[in-house]
């Protein structure tokens, strides 16, 4: 966490606003305080000695609304408590709260009217206060990971974490959703983990209104979404994941992978989501034709090897397995693959492959005299045509 930076500021609007100033987390636990005034009650010099709100403090804050609210909260004296007035400023990013910022009054007496119109002027360091927590703690904290792990044992079918999480605000009646899963390129370092993944995907999806929650595992991000039509969401999230992915990781920007499950409208259905929008993933970060967003129902065939839960690579075609030893320059199979991949068009292939049609008629002479069988033909091509995409699935992520 950047701790000078934002004890500075902290320091800057309670000399601007002339009040003494505690800068909370989430989970209630001190961040940053105003050393250069002298106010203070007894929870303040509690809260600034233990650097955590204490339970009864904590229950007086949230009964008047803190955790709720968008704008500033009047929170009043509490005798019992030794506690003087207070305006909590919740900070917010793009909607996303990251932390509150408390402003002492000055006595019984005054009115908190002076703090709530002194507030105005000082907008702009508040947002910056905000954008600065965002990108430190915020996802490292008890009260982000709890929620998180909570969302992912939904996703691994834990009934009771279904249920919980089906009463949260962003979710409850949000329906229907669909599930994203979120991986780096093929071949990326994978630095970082599990903090990494969070972080991005937390920052991949601040202010995006269909983004319900995400969480990040060692080895890839999980979002969900409400169901909407069109793409433009996912490609925005997976952009600025990639790119936080790139700034956090010390990596160059690359192209990174999303795969998106079916729209489910009861969440009981979550995990099942979950898998789809893995297999996707995994789909697409072994055949490139399928593109860097994939839906699972365009995965073909890949949905039947994933249900297989085939580990190995393919050894059980006798066909591929010669052509695998024969093909030792790679030009016979990818052509071949390329040219089921493409319903058999000739002309296409060999646009691709910037060759002349005569060299693909050859090609595939050599293959039928290699195997002793066409390739063209409809039990070869079927055989030929999955043992491919099996011997891809073989190397996908194990995520």
């Amino acid at each position: 966490m950047k701790t000078a930076e934002i004890e500075e500021l902290v320091e800057a609007l309670a000399a601007g606003l002339d009040r003494a100033l505690s800068l909370e987390d989430l989970d209630g636990g001190l961040v940053a305080y105003s050393r250069d005034q002298p106010l203070a009650d007894s929870v303040r010099v509690n809260f600034l000695l233990s650097k955590k709100v204490p339970a009864d403090v904590s229950a007086w804050q949230l009964r008047h609304g803190i955790a709720a609210a968008v704008r500033p909260v009047v929170v009043p004296a509490n005798a019992d408590l030794g506690m003087l007035g207070r305006v909590c400023v919740p900070l917010l990013v793009r909607g996303f709260r990251v932390g509150y910022l408390w402003a002492l009054q000055g006595s019984q007496d005054e009115s908190p009217a002076e703090i709530l119109g002194e507030l105005p002027a000082v907008r702009a360091q508040l947002d910056r206060l905000a954008e600065m927590l965002l990108d430190t703690n915020t996802a490292e904290s008890e009260h982000r990971r709890r929620r998180e792990a909570l969302f992912l044992a939904a996703c691994a079918a834990d009934p009771v974490a279904v249920e919980e999480i089906a009463d949260w605000p962003q979710i409850h009646a949000t329906g229907p959703w669909h599930v994203a899963t979120l991986v780096s390129s093929p071949g990326a370092d994978q630095e970082g983990g599990a903090l990494l993944q969070r972080i991005a995907a937390l920052q991949a999806t601040v202010g995006i209104d269909a983004a319900r929650f995400s969480a990040g595992t060692d080895t890839h991000a999980v979002v969900l979404l409400r169901d909407s039509p069109g793409k433009l969401v996912h490609a925005e999230v997976l952009g600025r994941y990639g790119a936080e992915i790139a700034r956090r990781g010390g990596t160059p920007a690359r192209p990174d992978l999303m795969g998106v499950s079916e729209a489910f409208h009861d969440l009981r259905r979550l995990p099942e989501a979950y898998a789809q929008s893995r297999k996707a993933v995994q789909a697409a970060a072994v055949d490139g034709r399928l593109g860097a967003v994939v839906d699972y129902r365009r995965i073909g065939v890949y949905q039947f090897l994933a249900a297989a839960s085939r580990n190995l690579a393919p050894v059980e075609s006798v066909y591929f397995t010669e052509l695998l030893d024969f093909d030792g320059n790679r030009e016979l199979l990818p052509m071949l693959e390329l040219l089921y991949d493409t319903d058999g068009s000739v002309q296409d292939v060999a646009a691709a492959l910037h060759l002349h049609r005569s060299s693909i008629y050859n090609r595939l002479a050599k293959i039928r005299s290699l195997i002793g069988a066409d390739p063209l033909g409809g039990q070869v091509r079927l055989e030929l045509h999955l043992a491919m995409k099996a011997d891809r699935w073989s190397r996908r992520p194990r995520i």
